[in-house]
């Protein structure tokens, strides 16, 4: 396993990234499976012309990011629960008006009309605290299968908000991936032309991946990114890292949901949400995949 993923990083870190059947792996029981991303440089944010821009995608800037891995799918609402009952971490209710919250150890995110969410929905009602929560007991259970890791506090995390997109677009510059109109069966949102819209969440792989072979990436959940909220590019980094502040209560979300309209289904789009889940809007409908460094 750690030759492998060792063949990972030097591939994907040179001059031919590999292909991406070279670029999979799944370290422990636990851990999800993992596509490596090949390093690159791209343009972050949207163009004005660009149908739907809200202001805070902007102004454009070129990223430098390093080879990184990113979950080919969202945590799912098994591996969340999986979790909890692992651990007895309660998070807070995501939405108190409609009770939404995760029970444990039995049913799991009670989500209407669903009594218990499906196992391969991707995990939602989920806070920046509590993705943050699982993410440490995850890489417990990574040293623990590997414990000569160099890292003692990782090695898997959120990814940075410049990485998530650079991911997302997968070395497209369009609105989305698969293009600069929403289509339809792409995604599920509220306007996708999925069977799933404005109505139910769609399992993980549902849908086709994108050149990166990642799925879901736009739709269905937003996703935690690690950067505090700006309003704006001025001053981010021009490399990958997180844009953090001192004091952050807000933290980035991507991707759009399923019942967003398909102009927050895009490549840029960035909403922000508190980060201990207590805006309702976005938290209910919130969850995250996972992002690690590679050697």
């Amino acid at each position: 396993m750690l030759r492998r993923l060792l063949l990972v990083g030097c591939l994907i870190s040179g001059a031919v990234a590999a292909e991406p059947a070279d670029r999979d792996f799944k370290e422990c029981p636990e851990c999800p499976d993992m596509i490596g991303i090949p390093a690159g440089k791209f343009v972050m944010g949207s163009p004005q012309s660009e149908a739907g821009r809200f202001d805070a995608e902007g102004p454009q800037r070129i990223v430098a990011v390093k080879a990184f891995a990113l979950a080919k799918f969202n945590v799912t609402s098994e591996e969340y629960l999986n979790f909890l009952r692992a651990t007895g971490y309660q998070p807070d209710p995501c939405n108190t008006l409609l009770d939404m919250r995760w029970h444990v150890p039995s049913k799991g995110l009670a989500y209407p009309p669903y009594d218990e969410e499906p196992s391969r929905w991707p995990a939602s009602c989920i806070s920046y605290k509590d993705a943050h929560a699982y993410i440490e007991w995850l890489n417990e259970q990574v040293r623990k299968a590997r414990p000569n890791l160099p890292n003692k506090t990782g090695p898997y995390r959120l990814p940075s908000e410049a990485e998530w997109e650079y991911a997302a677009r997968a070395g497209t510059t369009t609105a989305r991936w698969w293009g600069d109109e929403i289509g339809r069966g792409h995604a599920n949102c509220n306007g996708c032309g999925s069977t799933y819209d404005f109505h139910v969440l769609a399992n993980v792989d549902s849908f086709k991946p994108n050149p990166f072979g990642l799925y879901g990436m736009l739709g269905n959940v937003w996703e935690w990114t690690e950067d505090c909220w700006h309003k704006s590019y001025v001053g981010a980094p021009s490399d990958a890292r997180p844009w953090r502040d001192a004091k952050c209560s807000q933290h980035v979300l991507r991707g759009g949901s399923w019942d967003n309209v398909p102009l927050f289904v895009r490549s840029a789009a960035r909403i922000a949400s508190a980060s201990d889940g207590s805006e309702y809007d976005y938290s209910t409908l919130a969850g995250f995949r996972i992002a690690r460094d590679l050697p």
